[in-house]
């Protein structure tokens, strides 16, 4: 057997230098941030954190898939339903986001059982935490429309809490 090695098998020379410039620009990059104390960005958990931002409500949910099809979002505290998403009903934003949390729970081996928690925080942000794994979802991001989806499985805010700047006070529809 011969080891003959032909030069059209490896890449070009400048494609390598380039490639090698880009790794050395990303660990000096990181280097220089890591000796100059530059904070990574913070994330809305941290930053609320930090200004003491507290929850104007919360509630700890429980998604589970029906026989039908249907979503029964259930009180975890109380057992009663808050809401149900009919099969017919097109995927919409809930779905889509539960679906997502759902698969990362199946790859960890982690059953339907732990509950989420949602909570509208002071500032009028609204979160999604799921206990199981500590993921957390900022859902205001998403929208009015798809906010006010989650938004309306909080209970009916107080007097005091519906007064938060720069959104519209909260309404739950019954269910």
């Amino acid at each position: 057997m011969s080891s003959t090695h032909s030069h059209s098998d490896m890449l070009p020379r400048g494609t390598l230098v380039i490639a090698g410039a880009l790794v050395a620009f990303a660990f000096t990059s990181t280097a220089i941030v890591r000796v100059a104390g530059i904070p990574a960005a913070a994330s809305p958990a941290a930053m609320r954190i930090e200004a003491k931002i507290a929850p104007v409500a919360s509630r700890d949910l429980r998604f589970l898939d029906r026989a039908d099809g249907a979503v029964v979002i259930e009180d975890v505290h109380s057992g009663q339903p808050a809401s149900v998403i009919p099969a017919g009903q097109k995927t919409g934003f809930i779905r889509g986001v539960m679906r997502g949390l759902a698969r990362e729970r199946r790859s960890r081996g982690i059953g339907f059982q732990p509950p989420f928690n949602l909570t509208l925080w002071r500032d009028g942000e609204l979160s999604l935490t799921d206990s199981a794994t500590g993921r957390q979802i900022e859902l205001t991001a998403f929208g009015s429309t798809n906010r006010a989806a989650f938004a309306a499985l909080l209970p009916a805010p107080t007097a005091s809490s519906q007064a938060v700047p720069g959104r519209a006070p909260l309404t739950v529809p019954v269910t």
